[in-house]
């Protein structure tokens, strides 16, 4: 079978009103996973009523986005699509249907007009740019597209980092003990400044620009998932319990809830470069998939 033709390319229409709907559900529908950590937050602070005071204000407001259709927070985010689409799909098409939704989902109020050009500080109000939205593309064999939005506030994205070691400052070295390092600092610099509790992607190795972009892939993950790595996965899991010991808190305003998950991945490295990077993301951890069929309808909504 060829694969390349399950993408109808004269079937415009359909894919961007199902890409408009993909943008509306992420912006404003929080995964279930992430609010059901939430909730199990808020019973956690019991010993620290401004913490459990900020879970209910945080809890109450995704449950009112949910029901209004409106978003999240007033910073609609950095978008993000991660397409799978078959062999022989135009991907140019596909990314000229996103940047129609976008525009669209901007003019309907999911977005917030969000975009600024660098050198002059204009507004770019219908949210593009020249690499705005940010599109990457794999293919796959199966015949069906399938494509993930992942919508990144500029507060988290502002506390997101990048190590190199090993680092002097921090008595780390190349092995986990020095990632455990660099990442405990993350948190600890971040304080409440990227809208704790936050959820981290870490990414050890690769580039720097690798590192950054499958750290910040990791951030699709379900809360409840581990990394095949046994070592990740122990290292996942002693992040998150650490960091809940540092006293940050919801907002920063203390508490046993710094973070409500670590994912983390690996890449291979040159023998000069040992990068971990570090994508930090608020509680409004907005991220939702959905498979459309050759026309561009929804077969499935997808959330981790």
């Amino acid at each position: 079978m060829n694969v390349g033709v399950q993408v109808q390319p004269e079937n415009g229409g359909h894919w961007t009103a199902t890409l408009v709907e993909l943008i509306r559900r992420t912006a404003t529908d929080l995964p279930d996973d992430v609010v059901a950590a939430l909730q199990k937050a808020r019973l956690a602070e019991s010993e620290t009523p401004r913490a459990r005071g900020c879970l209910e204000v945080v809890v109450e407001n995704a449950f009112l986005a949910r029901k209004a259709g409106t978003p999240l927070c007033q910073d609609t985010g950095t978008l993000t699509f991660y397409w799978r689409a078959p062999r022989g799909a135009d991907q140019r098409r596909l990314e000229d249907w996103a940047r129609a939704a976008v525009a669209e989902a901007t003019r309907r109020g999911y977005l917030r007009r969000n975009t600024i050009e660098t050198l002059s500080g204009a507004s770019l109000d219908d949210n593009l740019a020249h690499g705005c939205p940010v599109m990457h593309f794999e293919q796959c064999d199966n015949g069906r597209t399938e494509v993930w939005l992942l919508l990144k506030g500029g507060g988290s994205e502002n506390v997101s980092t990048q190590y190199s070691l090993p680092d002097d400052h921090l008595k780390a070295g190349r092995d986990l003990a020095g990632v455990r390092a660099c990442v405990l600092h993350a948190v600890w610099r971040a304080q409440g400044m990227g809208c704790a509790p936050g959820i981290l992607g870490v990414c050890i190795g690769g580039d720097r620009a690798e590192g950054y972009r499958e750290a910040k892939r990791q951030l699709l993950r379900p809360l409840g998932d581990a990394a095949p790595q046994p070592e990740l996965a122990r290292l996942e899991r002693e992040l998150l319990a650490a960091a809940n010991t540092l006293g940050i808190g919801p907002m920063g305003l203390g508490g046993k809830t710094t973070l409500l998950g670590v994912k983390a991945t690996v890449r291979s490295r040159l023998p000069a470069s040992y990068f971990v990077s570090v994508a930090y993301m608020c509680w409004a951890c907005r991220r939702r998939g959905v498979v459309l069929d050759a026309a561009g309808a929804p077969v499935e909504w997808l959330e981790p």
